[in-house]
C-alpha cells in the first residue's frame, strides 16, 4: 500500500466540493442521491484562515472552478448574500465558527449549507450550532454537518505540517500549565489521527521513553483504540484490505530535543536556502513577483536539492538550451539566418515547419518563465549570501557538525564580521551542539563575540544549561542519584525539563547521518539495535495487555513526525534513506510545524528568556 498522503487528501477535498458525493459517475457529481444538489452549475466556498492554509499547497483556483466553486471567502470577513447559491464550509470546529456559520444561515445568506468541520466536532460545539440555528428556525437551511479529518497542511507527497506555531516553546516552557500541556498534546494526536485517516491505515507506532514523544503516542492509541471500537469506522475498508501486519506502516514519532543541531544549522541546498533566506512558506515565495514552488514546477522538482553553485549552473544550461530551440524554431521557418525568405517552393515543408513552430510557442514560453523565475530567486538569493558570507557559515558549521573540526580563526572571523545577529547566533549555538566539552578558553571568546556584535545570548545560555544538566543527568551513577537530580532540575525548570534530560540522547551531532535517520532506519529494519530497543511500541489494534508478541518491523513505510518543528534537512535525510534501501520504501516526513533556522533560533532565545537567561538588552526582531 503506497502512502499518497496528497493525493488523497485533494480526493477527499474534492468529494467535499462537491458536495460529499461519490465521484465515479460519469457526470463527476455522484449521479443521484444526496440532497440533489449535485447538479448545481456554481457554489460557494466559505473557509477559515487555517482552512484556507490547509488548501492553498493542495488546490488551486483555476482547479476550484472546476469543481464548481466560483466564490471563495473568508468566513471572518464580510460577505455579500448569494441566496440562489449553496455553500460549502470548511472551517476547523470552534465556537466562534459555529456561531458565525449559524448566524449566516439566519440572515439566509445562501441557499445551503454544506459544512465540513476539518476535524472531528466536539460535542459542545456540534450542540451550539444545532441550538442556534434552531432558535433562528433556519435549520432547513442546514443540508448537511460533515467531520473530513483534513486538518494538517501537505505541502508534497511526502510531506506534512500540522500548522500548530511554537509547540516547542509551549512543550519545553518551565511556566506552562499542566492544562496546556495536555490541550497540545491531544491537539497533536487528534492531527495526527487525521493523517493516518486519511491514508485510511491504523500504524504501529515506536517513540522513546519520556517526553512529549510518549505523550503523543499515548494519546493517539487511545484514540485510534476508541475509534476502532465503533463499527463501521474510518479504517474499515482498510483493514479488510490488509492481508498482514507487515503491510502497515510505523510511526515514529520524535521530539525536537532529539536533534537540537539540524533546526538551527545553515544548509547550502537550494530548497533549504529558500526556505531560510527568502522565506518560502506553504509553497509559495514572495519576491517582487509571487512564485509557486511545488510539483508543478519541473525545474523545482528536479535541482531543489542541489547545493546552490549546482542550482546557478543548471539555470545557466536550460538558459542556454533554450536559446538553441528558440534559433531552431526561427531558423526551420525561415526567420533566423542570412536573410532567408519564404520563396513558395516548397509549400508543404514550410507549412510542416511553421505549424511546428506554433505548436511549440507554448512549451518555450513556459520554459522561459520557468528560467525567469528561478534566475530571478538565485539573484536574491546570491545577494543574501554574499552579503552575509551565507557559504563561510556553511563551510563552518559543517565542518563542526560532519567532521568534527573547530577552525578557530574562521569561526571568530564569522561571529565578528558579515552576517545578521541571528546567523552569529546559530554558528553559535552549532558550535557549542558540536562538541561534548568545549575548551573553557574558547568558548568565553565565543560569548564575547556575540557581545560585541550585541546579539541576544538567551538562546546560547539556554543551550548552554541543558546541554550541561543534560551531563549531569546522564552522568548520574544510580537511580536514585538521577531521581534526586530530576527533582531539583523540576524545581529549577518546571516539568517540561524531564523530557529535555531524559530524552536527549543525540543532543550532539555525530558522523554524517542524522540521528533521525539513522534511528528511523533501524525502526523500520526492526532488528535488534542498541540504539532503539528500548523504544515503546503501541500497536493501537492489539489487546492492552501484553506487549510479547507485537510486531516490530521490518517494514516498508514509515511516517517520521517531529514534535516542535521540523525542517527541509531532515527531509532531504529520509529521503535519501528511501531512495538508497535495497528494498523499496517509502517514508513520509512531518511535523507540528516546518521551520527555518531563524524561526527555531528565536523559540531558543524564547524560552532562555522566560528562564532568565540573556547576555544583553536587545532581542530578535520578530519575523
Amino acid at each position: 500500500m503506497a502512502l499518497t498522503l496528497r493525493k488523497k487528501q485533494l480526493d477527499l477535498i474534492v468529494r467535499m466540493l462537491h458536495l460529499n458525493q461519490p465521484q465515479g459517475s460519469p457526470d463527476g457529481f455522484g449521479g443521484g442521491g444526496g440532497d440533489g444538489e449535485e447538479e448545481e452549475a456554481y457554489k460557494i466556498l466559505v473557509m477559515d484562515n487555517p482552512c484556507i492554509a490547509l488548501l492553498a499547497p493542495v488546490i488551486r483556483v483555476g482547479d476550484l472552478r472546476k469543481h464548481g466553486v466560483t466564490l471563495h471567502l473568508n468566513i471572518d470577513k464580510a460577505r455579500q448574500q448569494v441566496p440562489d447559491a449553496p455553500a460549502v464550509y470548511l472551517v476547523r470546529p470552534t465556537p466562534a465558527n459555529a456561531d458565525r456559520i449559524a448566524a449566516d444561515a439566519a440572515a439566509g445568506l445562501y441557499a445551503s449549507f454544506h459544512v465540513n468541520f476539518s476535524t472531528s466536532v466536539p460535542r459542545p460545539v456540534l450542540d451550539r450550532l444545532a441550538t442556534a440555528v434552531a432558535a433562528s428556525r433556519c435549520a432547513h437551511r442546514v443540508a448537511r454537518v460533515a467531520d473530513q479529518y483534513l486538518d494538517f497542511v501537505c505541502l508534497e507527497e511526502g510531506l506534512f505540517s500540522l500548522a500548530q506555531p511554537r509547540a516547542y516553546v509551549a512543550l519545553n516552557d518551565p511556566a506552562a500549565a499542566e492544562a496546556d500541556i495536555t490541550a497540545l498534546v491531544d491537539a497533536i494526536s487528534l492531527g495526527l489521527f487525521c493523517v493516518v485517516a486519511t491514508l485510511g491505515t491504523v500504524p504501529l507506532i515506536r517513540c522513546a521513553r519520556g517526553g512529549p514523544a510518549e505523550m503523543v503516542a499515548a494519546a493517539l492509541d487511545a484514540r485510534l483504540r476508541d475509534h476502532l471500537i465503533a463499527k463501521p469506522n474510518l479504517f474499515t475498508e482498510a483493514a479488510a484490505t490488509t492481508v498482514a501486519s507487515f503491510q502497515r506502516p510505523v510511526l515514529c514519532l520524535f521530539d525536537r530535543n532529539f536533534e537540537l543541531s539540524v533546526g538551527i544549522q545553515h544548509d547550502w541546498s537550494y530548497r533549504p536556502l529558500v526556505h531560510d533566506v527568502l522565506g518560502l512558506k506553504l509553497n509559495k515565495l514572495k519576491l517582487p513577483e509571487n512564485y509557486d514552488l511545488d510539483d508543478s514546477d519541473p525545474f523545482w522538482v528536479a535541482n531543489s536539492w542541489l547545493q546552490f553553485p549546482k542550482v546557478a549552473e543548471e539555470i545557466e544550461a536550460q538558459l542556454a538550451k533554450y536559446k538553441q530551440d528558440v534559433d531552431e524554431v526561427n531558423q526551420r521557418t525561415g526567420g533566423g539566418r542570412d536573410g532567408v525568405e519564404f520563396d513558395g517552393t516548397d509549400l508543404i515543408g514550410n507549412t510542416r515547419h511553421l505549424m511546428n513552430a506554433v505548436n511549440s510557442l507554448p512549451e518555450l514560453t513556459e520554459r522561459k518563465k520557468m528560467i525567469d523565475k528561478h534566475t530571478n530567486i538565485a539573484t536574491a538569493l546570491l545577494g543574501h549570501i554574499k552579503e552575509r558570507s551565507l557559504d563561510g557559515y556553511c563551510e563552518c558549521e559543517n565542518g563542526m557538525l560532519v567532521d568534527g573540526t573547530l577552525d578557530r580563526t574562521k569561526l571568530m572571523n564569522l561571529l565578528r564580521g558579515n552576517g545578521t545577529k541571528e546567523d552569529k547566533l546559530r554558528l553559535a549555538v552549532t558550535y557549542l551542539l558540536s562538541f561534548e566539552t568545549p575548551l573553557p578558553s574558547d568558548l568565553e571568546q565565543v560569548e564575547a563575540a556575540l557581545r560585541e556584535s550585541e546579539v541576544d545570548m538567551s538562546a546560547f545560555l539556554y543551550v548552554k544549561r541543558i546541554k550541561s544538566l543534560n551531563s549531569q543527568f546522564a552522568g548520574a551513577s544510580s537511580t536514585a542519584s538521577k531521581g534526586q537530580f530530576v527533582d531539583w532540575a523540576e524545581k529549577l525548570y518546571g516539568h517540561s525539563l524531564v523530557a529535555v534530560t531524559a530524552g536527549v540522547r543525540n543532543l550532539l551531532s555525530d558522523g554524517k547521518q542524522l540521528a533521525i535517520t539513522r534511528t528511523v532506519e533501524a525502526l523500520m529494519e526492526g532488528k535488534p539495535n542498541p540504539e532503539v530497543d528500548n523504544y515503546l511500541l503501541f500497536d493501537p489494534r492489539a489487546p492492552k495487555s501484553g506487549t510479547g508478541g507485537q510486531f516490530r518491523g521490518p517494514f516498508r513505510e514509515a511516517i517520521v513526525f517531529m514534535i516542535g518543528g521540523g525542517n527541509y534537512i531532515e527531509y532531504r535525510s529520509l529521503m535519501e534513506l528511501a531512495q538508497r534501501s535495497q528494498i523499496t520504501k517509502q517514508v513520509i516526513y512531518g511535523a507540528t510545524e516546518i521551520l527555518n533556522g531563524v524561526e527555531f533560533i528565536q523559540q531558543l532565545s524564547e524560552l532562555g528568556q522566560k528562564a532568565g537567561l540573556g547576555g544583553v538588552s536587545s532581542s530578535l526582531p520578530p519575523q
